[in-house]
């Protein structure tokens, strides 16, 4: 680990995030001009999250929703229709929401892989966790992003989204980040790198239908062992 982590990686992160921002520069400005026709408002959307060693940092998105909703973070609605735009109904869905945050991963707030950061209300109700997990930078993606790829859709039909979420899918989120801790190598991140990227490439496949099924119902056994390259 140590000869990977954490030098390497950071240098692996400014590479990457640098490398990506300069061939999506093209796309930046192309849905910058998309957002603006879609809807009033700004390009991006910053929101608080809490990062490494529990410190609060700008997360930067592709502004989804509309101006007014944008402003009010405090509901938790999974793909609620009525905040998403219609172009930003299109981004989500495909992740491609979530590019600024290389701008994040270039600034050192966040790593490429990590697990993904969350908002201070989940921290502060699941604080001696995340102070365990997140003595590492958060990330754009982990087994957790490629595991609940489509989170939104899964949450949607519940009656109650914002419990499920906190008492079945967050402990499953803080246990693949917990895993991913153990496991940080370059052989790791490149592993979830190309899944991350064949996930969303591939948006569809018949393993959502295992994943929904999964989180449908409580989580009665945690997974110990696993080895890379098989994402409970």
């Amino acid at each position: 680990v140590m000869g990977y982590y954490p030098l390497f990686k950071r240098l692996l992160d400014i590479f990457l995030s640098a490398v990506g921002l300069f061939i999506l520069s093209p796309f930046f400005y192309l849905a910058a001009i998309v957002i603006k026709l879609d809807s009033p408002g700004t390009v991006f959307f910053k929101q608080e999250r809490i990062g490494k060693n529990l410190k609060p940092f700008q997360l930067l998105k592709f502004r989804s929703m509309r101006a007014s909703r944008a402003e009010k973070q405090e509901d938790f609605e999974p793909g609620e229709a009525g905040r998403v735009t219609l172009i930003g109904s299109l981004l989500r869905k495909t992740k491609l929401d979530e590019l600024p945050e290389l701008f994040n991963v270039l600034n050192g707030d966040m790593s490429i892989v990590g697990p993904r950061p969350e908002v201070r209300d989940y921290v502060t109700l699941n604080k001696r966790i995340f102070r365990e997990i997140m003595d590492i930078k958060p990330g754009l993606t982990d087994y957790a992003s490629i595991k609940y790829r489509n989170e939104e859709e899964m949450l949607r039909p519940l009656d109650d989204p914002a419990r499920y979420y906190q008492q079945v899918i967050l402990p499953d989120k803080l246990r693949l980040a917990k895993r991913y801790k153990d496991e940080i190598s370059l052989r790791t991140d490149l592993y979830i790198i190309a899944n991350t990227l064949k996930t969303v490439l591939v948006h569809r496949s018949p393993r959502d239908l295992h994943i929904a099924k999964a989180v449908i119902y409580p989580i009665t056994r945690v997974a110990n062992g696993d080895k890379i390259g098989k994402i409970p």
